[in-house]
């Protein structure tokens, strides 16, 4: 999910490049074969002073990488490099490449910053973004409703748009052999949504850690004292409503999930009734879980409760103290049931570390 913010990252950065009469080169992460810490889509923008924004591994591939970049904006020839793992483990993750694995990068010069897709990240509907791996100078991008752009080949054009189409919210980026050539799809789906209702102290490393794993965070309080700046500074909206308004004043959009934590019973209670009428996909309840079951009990009156999306005590059982590792456990329970998975050591799993579970939201 943090796919989306990193590419809004790298554009913005290169946006500002362009202002100041600087260049840059951009390596994106094309191909991925076997273990590897970063996946297709990854990126990372070198200026020609040698800065980074992004990145395309751990920490072990952006020397050599940076390096290359660097080489491409002398020569202006983009360049597709491999970075391949040894059978030993150690040596594969030293290498930034995990066991077995295999990346491919290309490197090539960032031209103006990309107008369509620049916009596109600034709302909430997926898009693709397609370049031809001979000639990557050429580029398309693709919404549900229309393209912008062109790859050189209007017959490939259409079979590429055909294809990200299909794939918009459910694929994940990668290379796809269209007529005979090779086209790196970018496939961009919006961060998760996650609404915090209610602003005092242990909401504020609930926000800032959501942001900084990739969800858009929305916090909610009536108290307009409360939604500052200097206290959210990582939200992406500071709502201030009472609970019946609160569906008309948040945008419950793509993937939300939502957590509650007024520390008031009534006004918890009727947050939750309005949001039971949302498609919030999870509902966190901050308290005991007597609390809660009294408020199911009293809303189960008046509305449908449907007790599958609701989770009360919110998290999980990790033995908690203290805001910002209650945070840390919430935020595990989300991503947890966001990939579908039954929360256990990674040690417990036989199967692959990435394999998918039965339930899964592509985004990342």
């Amino acid at each position: 999910m943090k796919h989306w913010l990193e590419t809004r990252a790298v554009l913005d950065r290169l946006t500002e490049l362009r202002k100041i009469g600087k260049v840059a080169a951009l390596a994106t992460v094309v191909r991925v074969r076997g273990s590897a810490y970063r996946h297709e889509g990854a990126k990372m923008l070198v200026a020609e002073d040698g800065s980074i924004t992004g990145n395309v591994s751990g920490g072990c591939l952006e020397a050599d990488v940076r390096e290359v970049a660097l080489g491409v904006l002398r020569t202006g020839t983009p360049e597709l490099r491999s970075y391949c793992g040894g059978p030993d483990e150690v040596e594969a993750w030293d290498l930034g490449v995990g066991c077995e694995g295999r990346v491919e990068v290309l490197v090539e010069v960032a031209g103006d910053p990309r107008t369509a897709e620049w916009n596109l990240l600034d709302g909430t509907v997926p898009f693709a973004s397609c370049v031809l791996l001979e000639n990557s100078v050429s580029r398309l991008v693709i919404t549900a409703d229309g393209t912008e752009g062109s790859l050189g080949d209007p017959a490939l054009d259409v079979a590429g748009s055909r294809i990200a189409r299909s794939e918009l919210g459910i694929g994940a980026p990668g290379i796809r052999r269209i007529r005979g050539r090779d086209v790196f799809i970018d496939l961009l789906v919006p961060p998760p949504q996650l609404v915090i209702v209610g602003a005092g102290e242990d909401a504020r490393p609930l926000a800032r850690f959501a942001a900084e794993i990739g969800f858009r965070v929305i916090a909610v309080d009536e108290r307009p004292a409360h939604l500052t700046p200097e206290r959210f500074p990582s939200a992406a909206g500071r709502i201030v409503t009472r609970p019946e308004h609160l569906t008309n004043r948040v945008a419950f959009v793509h993937e939300t999930y939502a957590v509650v934590m007024t520390h008031h019973y009534a006004r918890d209670r009727e947050f939750l009734r309005a949001l039971l009428d949302t498609d919030a996909v999870y509902i966190g309840i901050l308290g005991p879980r007597s609390r809660t079951d009294r408020m199911l009990a009293e809303l189960s009156v008046v509305v449908r409760v449907d007790e599958r999306r609701i989770y009360g005590p919110i998290g999980l059982d990790i033995g908690t103290d203290g805001a910002e590792q209650v945070a840390l456990s919430a935020l595990s329970e989300i991503l947890a049931v966001r990939s579908g998975r039954t929360p256990a050591s990674l040690r417990e799993r036989r199967a692959a570390i990435h394999a998918p579970s039965q339930v899964t939201h592509v985004g990342d």
